[in-house]
């Protein structure tokens, strides 16, 4: 299925061939670069230079290639948002987790949430509660 995928902030296109590009950055080491994400919802395979380490359970600061916006949620840091638009033009929020290694991703329209991944459950609350009580969690 192809899929295009954009930033919320200055809608630029986040996809190049088969991959979603980011630009990283780590909260604790501070190290820098960037990553490619498969296009595939539920498919956690990676790409990104050999010197750019990056442990598990790490916090990653996110952001559009384009306009360098921070793509991370202000209610919940740990989660990144972008823009998905379907074949037939339909267009969703798409939410994964900056922590490396959590397997975790959200598809939401109209208030409807698909989660999809092994670690699904970690931030399933984020999405059952109103908006305004989201900064909270």
């Amino acid at each position: 299925m192809w899929y295009n995928y954009y930033c919320p902030v200055c809608k630029g296109q986040l996809r190049v061939e088969n991959s979603l590009v980011f630009v990283a950055k780590s909260k604790t080491s501070n190290q820098k670069g960037l990553i490619f994400l498969s296009p595939e919802l539920g498919n956690y395979t990676t790409s990104k230079h050999p010197e750019f380490g990056i442990s598990e359970g790490e916090e990653f600061v996110m952001y559009c290639p384009i306009c360098h916006t921070t793509l991370n949620r202000k209610e919940n840091n740990n989660l990144v948002k972008v823009f998905m638009q379907d074949q037939d033009g339909k267009e969703y929020e798409i939410f994964f987790s900056g922590i490396a290694g959590e397997k975790c991703t959200y598809k939401m329209r109209d208030k409807q949430v698909e989660g999809m991944g092994p670690d699904v459950e970690l931030y399933k609350e984020y999405f059952d509660v109103p908006e305004e009580y989201k900064k909270y969690l």
